[in-house]
Protein backbone atom coordinates (compact mmCIF):
# COMPACT_ATOMS: atom_id res chain seq x y z
CA UNK A 1 0.00 0.00 0.00
CA UNK A 2 0.98 3.61 -0.84
CA UNK A 3 1.66 5.90 1.56
CA UNK A 4 -0.77 8.79 2.22
CA UNK A 5 0.27 12.08 0.16
CA UNK A 6 0.75 14.45 3.79
CA UNK A 7 -0.80 17.82 3.87
CA UNK A 8 -1.05 18.23 7.45
CA UNK A 9 1.66 20.74 8.00
CA UNK A 10 -0.28 23.14 10.90
CA UNK A 11 -0.28 20.11 12.89
CA UNK A 12 3.65 19.43 12.08
CA UNK A 13 6.51 19.24 9.95
CA UNK A 14 9.09 16.63 9.16
CA UNK A 15 12.84 17.56 10.45
CA UNK A 16 14.78 19.01 7.86
CA UNK A 17 17.87 17.35 6.41
CA UNK A 18 19.72 20.39 7.42
CA UNK A 19 18.18 20.34 10.36
CA UNK A 20 19.12 16.72 11.10
CA UNK A 21 22.51 17.54 9.83
CA UNK A 22 23.37 20.28 12.51
CA UNK A 23 21.51 18.43 15.47
CA UNK A 24 23.36 15.10 15.18
CA UNK A 25 26.74 15.82 16.42
CA UNK A 26 25.35 17.42 19.80
CA UNK A 27 24.06 13.91 20.29
CA UNK A 28 27.12 12.27 20.14
CA UNK A 29 30.54 14.17 20.24
CA UNK A 30 29.75 17.37 20.97
CA UNK A 31 27.86 16.12 24.08
CA UNK A 32 28.99 19.07 26.62
CA UNK A 33 26.72 20.19 29.55
CA UNK A 34 26.69 24.14 28.03
CA UNK A 35 26.85 25.22 32.11
CA UNK A 36 30.44 23.56 32.28
CA UNK A 37 33.74 25.84 32.36
CA UNK A 38 35.96 23.12 30.50
CA UNK A 39 36.08 23.08 26.50
CA UNK A 40 33.24 20.50 26.11
CA UNK A 41 31.17 22.55 27.66
CA UNK A 42 31.51 26.31 26.25
CA UNK A 43 31.56 24.23 22.84
CA UNK A 44 27.83 23.22 23.76
CA UNK A 45 27.43 27.19 25.38
CA UNK A 46 28.39 28.66 21.92
CA UNK A 47 25.96 26.22 20.28
CA UNK A 48 23.21 27.82 22.42
CA UNK A 49 24.12 31.21 21.77
CA UNK A 50 24.56 30.67 18.16
CA UNK A 51 21.15 29.24 17.90
CA UNK A 52 19.50 32.01 20.53
CA UNK A 53 21.14 34.61 17.91
CA UNK A 54 19.46 33.22 15.13
CA UNK A 55 15.79 32.66 16.61
CA UNK A 56 16.45 35.95 18.05
CA UNK A 57 17.09 37.58 13.84
CA UNK A 58 13.82 35.77 13.08
CA UNK A 59 12.24 37.27 15.58
CA UNK A 60 13.90 40.77 15.28
CA UNK A 61 14.95 40.94 19.03
CA UNK A 62 17.81 40.86 20.95
CA UNK A 63 19.37 37.44 21.69
CA UNK A 64 19.11 38.25 25.82
CA UNK A 65 14.94 38.17 25.14
CA UNK A 66 15.12 34.33 23.83
CA UNK A 67 14.35 31.40 26.03
CA UNK A 68 14.45 27.97 25.09
CA UNK A 69 11.62 25.59 25.89
CA UNK A 70 10.35 22.53 25.37
CA UNK A 71 7.75 23.62 22.95
CA UNK A 72 4.80 25.71 21.92
CA UNK A 73 3.20 24.65 24.93
CA UNK A 74 5.72 25.31 27.66
CA UNK A 75 6.17 28.59 26.24
CA UNK A 76 2.45 29.86 26.50
CA UNK A 77 2.12 28.28 30.33
CA UNK A 78 5.04 30.37 30.92
CA UNK A 79 3.67 33.68 29.36
CA UNK A 80 0.59 33.36 30.65
CA UNK A 81 1.00 31.51 34.26
CA UNK A 82 4.59 33.65 34.73
CA UNK A 83 2.98 36.94 33.73
CA UNK A 84 -0.02 36.50 36.15
CA UNK A 85 2.01 35.52 39.01
CA UNK A 86 4.80 38.56 38.25
CA UNK A 87 1.76 41.23 38.12
CA UNK A 88 -0.87 39.82 40.66
CA UNK A 89 -0.08 42.78 42.87
CA UNK A 90 -1.05 44.93 39.47
CA UNK A 91 -4.07 43.42 38.44
CA UNK A 92 -6.00 40.08 37.95
CA UNK A 93 -8.09 40.30 34.48
CA UNK A 94 -6.82 38.84 31.14
CA UNK A 95 -8.05 39.17 28.09
CA UNK A 96 -7.87 36.60 25.30
CA UNK A 97 -10.29 35.42 22.67
CA UNK A 98 -12.46 32.12 22.00
CA UNK A 99 -10.53 30.49 19.01
CA UNK A 100 -6.99 30.18 21.02
CA UNK A 101 -5.51 27.08 21.11
CA UNK A 102 -5.78 24.89 24.35
CA UNK A 103 -2.38 25.45 24.69
CA UNK A 104 -3.39 28.68 25.95
CA UNK A 105 -7.08 28.48 26.74
CA UNK A 106 -5.93 25.39 29.42
CA UNK A 107 -3.65 27.52 31.41
CA UNK A 108 -6.69 30.31 31.95
CA UNK A 109 -8.52 28.10 33.38
CA UNK A 110 -6.18 26.66 35.61
CA UNK A 111 -5.46 30.50 36.54
CA UNK A 112 -9.46 31.10 37.11
CA UNK A 113 -8.97 28.48 39.97
CA UNK A 114 -6.01 31.24 41.24
CA UNK A 115 -7.99 34.10 41.62
CA UNK A 116 -7.92 35.56 38.36
CA UNK A 117 -10.87 36.28 35.84
CA UNK A 118 -10.47 35.79 32.01
CA UNK A 119 -12.45 37.31 29.63
CA UNK A 120 -12.91 35.17 26.12
CA UNK A 121 -13.77 37.37 23.19
CA UNK A 122 -15.82 36.29 20.41
CA UNK A 123 -14.67 36.11 16.48
CA UNK A 124 -16.37 37.37 13.64
CA UNK A 125 -17.51 34.80 10.67
CA UNK A 126 -13.48 35.28 9.39
CA UNK A 127 -12.11 34.08 13.08
CA UNK A 128 -11.19 37.58 13.53
CA UNK A 129 -10.71 39.45 17.05
CA UNK A 130 -12.23 43.11 16.51
CA UNK A 131 -9.72 45.67 18.26
CA UNK A 132 -12.70 47.76 19.65
CA UNK A 133 -13.84 44.59 21.16
CA UNK A 134 -10.23 44.12 22.94
CA UNK A 135 -10.94 47.76 23.85
CA UNK A 136 -14.19 47.80 25.49
CA UNK A 137 -13.20 44.50 27.51
CA UNK A 138 -10.32 46.19 29.13
CA UNK A 139 -10.88 47.18 33.11
CA UNK A 140 -8.29 49.25 35.43
CA UNK A 141 -7.79 45.25 36.40
CA UNK A 142 -6.40 44.09 33.16
CA UNK A 143 -2.86 43.10 33.15
CA UNK A 144 -2.63 40.90 29.82
CA UNK A 145 -4.12 39.77 26.76
CA UNK A 146 -3.16 36.94 24.76
CA UNK A 147 -4.46 36.63 21.11
CA UNK A 148 -2.63 34.21 18.38
CA UNK A 149 -1.15 35.33 15.40
CA UNK A 150 -2.08 32.96 13.20
CA UNK A 151 -5.15 30.62 13.48
CA UNK A 152 -4.01 26.79 13.51
CA UNK A 153 -7.64 25.68 12.34
CA UNK A 154 -8.69 28.35 9.58
CA UNK A 155 -5.49 30.48 9.56
CA UNK A 156 -6.86 33.61 10.04
CA UNK A 157 -4.46 36.12 10.85
CA UNK A 158 -4.89 38.48 13.83
CA UNK A 159 -4.78 42.07 13.88
CA UNK A 160 -1.70 42.48 16.72
CA UNK A 161 -0.37 45.42 15.82
CA UNK A 162 -3.84 47.38 16.51
CA UNK A 163 -4.55 44.97 19.72
CA UNK A 164 -0.67 45.81 20.40
CA UNK A 165 -1.15 49.57 20.22
CA UNK A 166 -4.40 49.22 22.34
CA UNK A 167 -2.53 47.46 25.11
CA UNK A 168 0.62 49.82 25.13
CA UNK A 169 -1.67 52.90 25.35
CA UNK A 170 -3.51 51.43 28.84
CA UNK A 171 0.26 49.82 29.88
CA UNK A 172 -0.96 45.99 29.63
CA UNK A 173 1.33 43.45 28.73
CA UNK A 174 0.20 41.45 25.30
CA UNK A 175 1.21 37.68 24.38
CA UNK A 176 0.52 36.27 21.13
CA UNK A 177 1.06 32.26 20.42
CA UNK A 178 3.02 32.57 16.79
CA UNK A 179 3.35 28.89 16.41
CA UNK A 180 1.68 28.69 13.81
CA UNK A 181 3.06 31.56 11.97
CA UNK A 182 7.19 31.68 12.52
CA UNK A 183 8.80 30.48 9.74
CA UNK A 184 6.20 31.21 7.30
CA UNK A 185 5.04 35.28 7.49
CA UNK A 186 6.59 38.08 9.25
CA UNK A 187 6.63 38.18 13.18
CA UNK A 188 8.99 40.61 14.28
CA UNK A 189 7.99 41.72 17.55
CA UNK A 190 8.24 45.35 17.32
CA UNK A 191 5.93 44.90 14.01
CA UNK A 192 3.28 43.23 16.14
CA UNK A 193 3.80 45.14 19.43
CA UNK A 194 4.01 42.00 21.65
CA UNK A 195 5.53 41.58 24.92
CA UNK A 196 5.68 37.88 24.37
CA UNK A 197 5.59 35.26 21.39
CA UNK A 198 5.36 31.59 21.69
CA UNK A 199 7.74 29.28 19.32
CA UNK A 200 6.60 26.08 18.42
CA UNK A 201 9.86 24.13 16.52
CA UNK A 202 8.11 21.15 14.92
CA UNK A 203 5.76 23.65 12.77
CA UNK A 204 8.70 24.80 11.14
CA UNK A 205 11.15 21.44 10.42
CA UNK A 206 12.67 21.58 13.72
CA UNK A 207 12.08 18.06 15.75
CA UNK A 208 9.40 18.24 18.61
CA UNK A 209 10.22 18.64 21.47
CA UNK A 210 12.06 22.45 21.67
CA UNK A 211 10.64 25.75 21.63
CA UNK A 212 11.33 29.02 22.23
CA UNK A 213 9.45 32.66 24.45
CA UNK A 214 10.19 35.94 23.65
CA UNK A 215 10.55 37.85 26.31
CA UNK A 216 10.51 41.79 25.90
CA UNK A 217 13.50 43.38 28.29
CA UNK A 218 12.36 44.53 31.69
CA UNK A 219 9.21 42.89 31.34
CA UNK A 220 8.22 40.91 35.05
CA UNK A 221 8.08 37.55 34.41
CA UNK A 222 7.84 34.70 37.10
CA UNK A 223 9.90 31.26 36.32
CA UNK A 224 7.92 28.03 37.11
CA UNK A 225 10.90 25.82 36.89
CA UNK A 226 12.57 26.14 39.85
CA UNK A 227 16.39 25.07 39.90
CA UNK A 228 19.44 26.68 39.23
CA UNK A 229 20.11 30.14 36.78
CA UNK A 230 19.51 28.35 33.58
CA UNK A 231 18.42 30.45 30.70
CA UNK A 232 18.97 33.94 32.26
CA UNK A 233 17.33 32.79 35.31
CA UNK A 234 13.79 32.08 33.26
CA UNK A 235 14.05 28.77 32.58
CA UNK A 236 16.00 26.29 35.17
CA UNK A 237 17.14 23.15 33.85
CA UNK A 238 20.33 21.96 31.65
CA UNK A 239 19.30 23.11 28.25
CA UNK A 240 18.55 20.15 25.34
CA UNK A 241 21.19 21.25 23.11
CA UNK A 242 20.75 19.47 19.75
CA UNK A 243 17.46 20.31 19.74
CA UNK A 244 18.45 24.03 20.34
CA UNK A 245 20.65 23.69 18.13
CA UNK A 246 18.16 22.40 15.68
Amino acid sequence: MERPIYLDYNATTPTDASVAGELLPYLTLRFGNPSSGHPYGQEARQAVERARARVAALLGCDPEEVIFTSGGTESNNHALIGTAFANGGKGSHIITSTVEHPAVLSPLRWLEHHGFSVTCLPVDDRGRVDPQKVREAITDKTILISVMHANNEVGTIEPLAEIGEIARGRGILFHTDAAQSVGKIPTKVDDLGVDFLTVAGHKLYAPKGVGALYIRRGVQIDSHLRGAGHEGGRRAGTENVPYVVA
